[in-house]
């Protein structure tokens, strides 16, 4: 397992930010600098959040290759934010995810992380869900083939444990898996420690999250903000173990997306400490 960054830590300096809840950082990061910033940090892979990314550049795919290159970064492909698919009520998306498939291919991903909704587009009642989001993920996972690209669908708030399981088995293609983030699952009201055991044997990218509850805050996303690794609840060397044990061999793509208060809003600390962290996690497992 390698320790990596997705490139949602830096979404703020991308110029992107929860309003209400974050605000403008005051300064920008292109995508060059902030690959730079992962080489920087020693680790050995990136996801690279495509909504970020200047695809419309000139030269942009022998760029990216050659900077990945330089950095000894190995990349994921990150499609979808925020709402992906929206629960099966967006399949005019596919269009743009079997375009990014060969874009993703074509600059060395051999994953791609997809998100099928979020906590915003979730039907009322699962038969309705399942029922809207199957077929378009069969076609997604079709897509992946053509490609050579297996596709990871993040646990993004959308899907319990058992609900993302039913769509896998039920399709059951090597091109489709789980992107398995560490936290998410919490923030739906889940035992979050029961549902990664269960997800880890599917998991073909990550996001190595930690998170802890901000009283008072509302219900959901707002009261579980991220923390440095090893700051929050999550178990991650049970995460890690699990991951292990399943036979993952993938990134371990530090993820931070809204900064806990008490940790101030310094996101690139808390990346660097986050990497610390889990270089000394692998490193006594």
């Amino acid at each position: 397992m390698t320790p990596a960054v997705d490139t949602y830590c830096f979404h703020r300096f991308f110029g992107d930010w929860y309003r209400g809840l974050q605000h403008d950082p005051g300064r920008r990061l292109t995508l060059w600098q902030a690959l730079d910033h992962c080489a920087a940090l020693g680790v050995g892979g990136v996801s690279l959040e495509s909504c970020y990314l200047p695809r419309d550049q000139a030269g942009f795919v022998p760029r990216l290759r050659d900077a990945l290159a330089a950095g000894g970064l190995d990349p994921v492909w990150a499609w979808g934010h925020p709402d992906g698919l929206a629960s099966g009520a967006a399949p005019e998306a596919l269009d743009d995810l079997t375009a990014q498939a060969e874009l993703a291919a074509a600059c060395g991903a051999r994953v791609m992380r997809i998100c099928a909704g979020s906590r915003r587009t979730r039907p009322e009642t699962w038969s309705a869900h399942r029922a809207a989001l199957l077929p378009l993920l069969r076609r997604a996972a079709e897509a992946g083939a053509a490609h050579g690209i297996v596709l990871a669908i993040e646990n993004h708030i959308d899907l319990f444990a058992d609900e993302l399981l039913d769509l896998l088995t039920t399709i059951g293609s090597p091109f489709l898996g789980v992107c398995l983030d560490t936290a998410n699952q919490i923030r739906i009201g889940e035992d979050n420690g029961a549902a990664l055991r269960r997800l880890a044997p599917w998991a073909r990218a990550t996001h190595v999250k930690d998170v802890a509850r901000l009283e008072g805050a509302p219900p959901g996303f707002a009261s579980w903000p991220a923390v440095p690794l090893g700051a929050g609840v999550v178990d991650l060397p049970a995460v890690l173990s699990e991951l292990r044990a399943a036979g993952y061999g993938g990134l371990l793509a530090v993820e931070i997306d809204y900064l806990h208060p008490r940790h101030g809003s310094d996101e690139l600390a808390a990346l660097a400490a986050s990497v610390d962290a889990l270089r000394a996690l692998l490193a006594t497992a």
